[in-house]
């Protein structure tokens, strides 16, 4: 079983290591042929992905914050995702048939 954190963001790597994350791999793109069941995968992926990481039997969480229009797009430091409440909240995602 392997933690992924999934991030090409400076600040969200900070963060999550002064937050005391664990994790076995940080990588800027995951290619989620790679995750086995049990695997975590720890990042914000478009849902297409994260629904790829739960059927493989792999765990999502996504780093979730409430970021402000303005901030959108532009590097944001650890400090600044602490001011926008930045959690980690697990998803199950499923395609429907």
């Amino acid at each position: 079983m392997t933690v992924w954190f999934v991030s090409r963001h400076p600040g969200a790597l900070a963060w999550a290591e002064r937050s005391g994350i664990a994790f076995d791999h940080h990588v800027a793109h995951l290619d989620t042929a790679t995750i086995a069941v049990g695997d975590t995968v720890i990042g914000s992926r478009p849902v297409n992905l994260a629904a790829e990481v739960c059927a493989r039997g792999g765990e999502y969480w996504n780093l979730s914050l409430r970021l402000a229009a303005e901030d959108r797009r532009r590097e944001l430091s650890a400090d600044e995702m602490q001011s926008y409440d930045v959690t980690l909240k697990h998803c199950d995602v499923r395609k429907l048939p």
